[in-house]
C-alpha cells in the first residue's frame, strides 16, 4: 500500500483528492493537515466522506508526513517549496497541485506569482506532471509540478499539431478561448465568486496577462521544439466545475490535405484519459463531470484553412486532483487508471 499524506485538505482540490484516494485500492490515507481545523474529523467538514474517510485534520507539526511514501500539496503557491526539501531528504515523493514546480524559469515564476522561489535546485529536477506528454519522466520523478487546469486543456488540445516533425499550422498565431466554472478560483470568500456576482453572468478576465500563459507556452514549445505564440483569454461562467476550451489554429498551405481527425486519433490512441470524439462532435462539460476524462473534438469549418479544437475537462479532476493521482500511479508502477475509472456524473 502507498502511504499518502495531503497538505491542505480543506479546499476543493483537497476534498477531490480525498474522494479519489479514499476509494483507491492501493492507497492508505495517512495524514491530512490543516492548522485551523486541527483535530476536526474530515467527515465533519465534508459529509460526503462519511463512512469513507476516518482521519481527522492535524496541524503540520503533528502530522507524520516524513513517514509517507508520497505527499500531495493542495495548498496556495509557496507552501510546497518550503516543505519539499525536508520531505525529499526523508525519501518522500512530492506532488504539488500549485505552481511551485511548474515553471522552469525562476524569474518567470517570481514575476507571475509575486514571490521568491526558495528551492531552485529542486525546481531543476521537478517533472511537469502531464502524463500524456511526460509519462516516461514521471516514472522516475521524485517531484511533480502538476499543470494548471487551463494549461492541461490547451496543451493536450494543441499537442498533436505541434508534435509533428514539420509545422502543420501557423505556430505563432494560436488562440485559446477558455471558460471555467467558479471552483477554479478555490474555496475561499471573494466577491467575484459570490452567488449574486457569478450567477447569471459571463465575463472575461486576465486578458492582458494570466499566470497560466507562461506555463502553457513553456509546455507547447517543449512539445514542438520551436517558438510558439499564443493568445489566451480565460472566462468565468456561472457553473461550479468544468472547463471548455475552444482552440484555433491556421493550417499552413502545405498541410491542407492532412486528415486531422486521424492525426488526433493516432496521437492519443494509447491515452486512457483522452477521448478523441467522432468528427463533428461537440463535447460538453457535463460529459466529464467528476471524472478524469478529457474529451476533444476536431473541426474544420467549411473544410477551409481554420482548425477549431474543442476540449472539455473537469477542472478539479483531470485539471487537478485526478491528474495528481494519475501521476502517483505512474510513479509507483501502477496502471495509471487505478482508482480513476469513475463514470462521469450526469445530469
Amino acid at each position: 500500500m502507498i502511504k499518502v499524506g495531503i497538505v491542505g485538505g480543506t479546499g476543493y482540490t483537497g476534498v477531490e483528492l480525498l474522494r479519489l484516494l479514499a476509494a483507491h485500492p492501493q492507497v492508505q490515507l495517512t495524514a491530512i493537515t490543516s492548522r485551523k481545523e486541527d483535530g476536526m474529523p474530515v467527515a465533519d467538514m465534508f459529509p460526503s466522506l462519511r463512512g469513507h474517510v476516518s482521519l481527522a485534520f492535524s496541524s503540520p507539526d503533528k502530522a507524520k508526513l516524513n513517514e509517507c511514501d508520497v505527499v500531495f500539496f493542495a495548498t496556495p503557491h509557496g507552501v510546497a517549496m518550503a516543505q519539499a526539501p525536508e520531505l525529499l531528504k526523508a525519501g518522500v515523493k512530492v506532488i504539488d497541485l500549485a505552481a511551485d514546480f511548474r515553471l522552469k524559469d525562476v524569474a518567470a515564476f517570481e514575476k507571475w506569482y509575486g514571490m521568491p522561489h526558495s528551492c531552485p535546485q529542486i525546481l531543476e529536477e521537478a517533472v511537469y506532471g502531464l502524463p500524456e506528454i511526460n509519462r516516461e519522466a514521471i516514472k522516475k520523478a521524485r517531484v511533480i509540478g502538476l499543470p494548471g487546469c487551463y494549461p492541461t486543456t490547451m496543451q493536450l488540445g494543441f499537442a498533436p499539431l505541434l508534435a509533428q516533425g514539420k509545422p502543420l499550422i501557423s505556430e505563432t498565431t494560436l488562440i485559446a478561448d477558455c471558460k471555467s466554472g467558479v471552483s477554479g478560483a478555490g474555496r475561499k470568500a471573494e466577491i467575484p465568486t459570490l452567488l449574486a456576482e457569478a450567477s447569471d453572468n459571463f465575463k472575461a478576465y486576465g486578458v492582458k496577462g494570466h499566470r497560466h500563459l507562461p506555463e502553457t507556452m513553456q509546455g507547447l514549445e517543449a512539445i514542438s521544439g520551436r517558438k510558439v505564440s499564443l493568445t489566451f483569454v480565460p472566462h468565468l461562467v456561472p457553473m461550479i466545475r468544468g472547463i471548455h476550451s475552444t482552440l484555433y489554429a491556421r493550417i499552413l498551405p502545405e498541410a491542407l490535405s492532412t486528415d486531422f481527425q486521424a492525426l488526433y486519433e493516432k496521437y492519443y490512441q494509447g491515452s486512457k484519459f483522452v477521448d478523441v470524439m467522432p468528427a463533428g462532435s461537440h463535447p460538453e462539460t457535463r460529459s466529464v463531470r467528476a471524472s478524469n476524462m478529457l474529451r476533444i473534438a476536431v473541426h474544420r469549418p467549411a473544410g477551409e484553412d481554420l482548425l477549431v479544437i474543442l476540449v472539455v475537462e473537469d477542472n478539479l479532476v483531470k485539471g487537478a486532483a485526478g491528474q495528481g493521482v494519475q501521476c502517483m500511479n505512474i510513479m509507483f508502477g501502477l496502471d495509471e487508471t487505478t482508482g480513476l475509472m469513475h463514470v462521469p456524473v450526469l445530469p
